[in-house]
């Protein structure tokens, strides 16, 4: 034995150090062991979701003359990103134009007539049915007109809304169409993904009566990153064994929407032993916790568990509640 090893032995024996104890009575201290609730998770892979999936679409058919987004891109709600044209549409405005003037010559030349018809039955040599028959023929055109100036006022509209615009404000998730193309009304030109995105997870059924509403859920994203979550849905109908869950995410990239993460869903609670992991030593490949007894301190066989927040770790065997156990 070197001279160091024996001043410290010596030292030891002198302070009165338990042989195995590794514990200076002095100064240490005492925590008195009380069950803990522990709450058990279950680690399942969940899925990246948009709130909002909507599809941006002409409200014409015709061709698609211009394309201003691609995949990937952010737009904001009312953004034009495409433009349809129907040729027909030109010709059917100059055919309402057209009409248009063809009633206004004819409205003038009945409007001329019922001035003469009137001025004529005022000096006694006209008829009322006469004056009666172009005031009403005079009706007629103007409602005719009126008629034709909304129907041009529709075919405008219908120029109009080849413009497409975007539904909502979010990322282009997939542009399926391309410039020159021929669509058809209603037809998808982008697909628009907004409105925040959420964690959709399917969990085996047995644990749906552990769900709770409002639960915290870490959340693991690719590279390593932390984030926390909170259950804020899940869905009554089990499909396949699987109970459906979303889990609303207060900070996360919002570009790749259908990316699988790690999540820890909280799925009940159980009572466990925690002791400072500094209270536990090794020796002789056996762990060993320091318990205070009547007869001063004594060093416990103890099998730990996991650890766990806080810097514990969770005695599975060993101890018992009440055992003084004596900390560093």
């Amino acid at each position: 034995m070197t001279l160091h090893r024996t001043l410290l032995l010596i030292a030891a024996l002198g302070l009165g150090v338990l042989p195995g104890s590794g514990v200076l009575p002095g100064l240490a201290a005492e925590l008195v062991l009380a069950p803990t609730r522990i709450v058990e998770t279950k680690a399942v892979v969940g899925r990246i979701e948009a709130r909002d999936v909507i599809p941006a679409r002409p409200r014409i058919g015709g061709t698609l003359v211009r394309l201003a987004v691609s995949e990937g891109e952010r737009i904001v709600e009312g953004q034009s990103i495409a433009t349809v044209i129907d040729d027909k549409l030109a010709l059917q405005l100059q055919a309402a134009e057209a009409r248009i003037r063809a009633l206004g010559s004819e409205q003038g030349n009945v409007q001329a007539e019922y001035e003469r018809a009137r001025t004529l039955l005022e000096r006694g040599a006209g008829t009322q049915q006469r004056v009666d028959a172009l005031r009403t023929q005079l009706e007629v055109l103007r409602n005719q007109i009126s008629a034709a100036e909304a129907e041009k006022a529709v075919i405008v509209q219908q120029g109009v809304e080849g413009e497409v615009l975007a539904p909502i404000a979010g990322r282009v998730l997939k542009v399926p169409v391309t410039r020159g193309a021929v669509v058809m009304p209603g037809e998808q030109i982008a697909l628009i993904a907004g409105g925040g995105f959420f964690l959709r997870l399917a969990l085996p059924e047995r644990h749906a009566p552990h769900l709770r509403v409002g639960s915290a859920v870490p959340i693991t994203l690719e590279g390593g990153a932390r984030v926390e979550g909170k259950l804020v849905k899940v869905f009554p109908q089990i499909e396949n064994g699987r109970v459906i869950a979303d889990v609303e995410l207060a900070s996360i990239g919002d570009f790749f929407v259908g990316a699988r993460v790690l999540a820890d869903v909280p799925v009940g609670e159980r009572m466990a032993l925690l002791v400072p992991k500094a209270a536990v030593s090794r020796r002789s490949g056996l762990d060993f916790v320091t318990v205070q007894g009547a007869a001063g301190p004594r060093p416990m066989v103890v099998v730990p568990g996991p650890e766990h927040a806080g810097d514990r770790i969770e005695i599975l065997t060993g101890l018992q509640a009440g055992d003084r156990v004596v900390t560093p």
